[in-house]
């Protein structure tokens, strides 16, 4: 067996490092942390801005729909009135 396949990952002679090696794990470990609160808050966003624009989007269907039947109405009802006109014209 070779040396390096028999040592630990904590081994005795590295005791000097274990402190940094700690430290920096720690520090790892918090920006991981970090990162992840972030992503979550992104989400979070993400999914309240979502929820906005499919409201938005659903209304402004409705209203576009709203205002094609209005149009419609007034063309039949310019329709009508010009109809009229044409029928008195020929009296």
């Amino acid at each position: 067996m070779t040396r390096s396949a028999s040592r630990s990952i904590f081994d005795p002679s590295d005791a000097e490092r274990w402190p940094s090696t700690c430290q920096e794990k720690q520090l790892d470990i918090k920006k991981l942390e970090d990162r992840v609160d972030e992503l979550i808050s992104t989400v979070e966003r993400l999914r309240s801005e979502n929820k906005t624009l499919r409201e938005s989007q659903t209304s402004l269907v409705n209203e576009r729909e709203n205002l094609i039947s209005k149009t419609e109405q007034a063309r039949t009802r310019v329709d009508a009135m010009i109809n009229r006109l044409k029928a008195m014209e020929n009296e």
